[in-house]
């Protein structure tokens, strides 16, 4: 339950990426902040997300096992 709560509250609070597709066809500018994605917050909030989304994944997947075991 905390890793789904997390994994909501992280993806929730990412900024929504608007400029996709029409960017690359209009050419969209690389900045500053393009060139240094690793270090930004949005970056943190995106890393944090993917390791929840695997813990959740792998209990979820623990969790289907044990009761498949504790069910026969």
């Amino acid at each position: 339950i905390i890793s789904s709560i997390v994994i909501i509250v992280t993806v929730m609070l990412q900024q929504s990426q608007q400029q996709g597709l029409s960017g690359a066809i209009a050419g969209g500018s690389d900045s500053f902040f393009d060139k240094n994605k690793g270090r930004t917050t949005e970056a943190k909030l995106a890393k944090i997300t993917k390791i929840f989304a695997g813990i959740f994944f792998v209990l979820a997947l623990a969790a289907g096992v044990v009761f498949t075991i504790l069910s026969k």
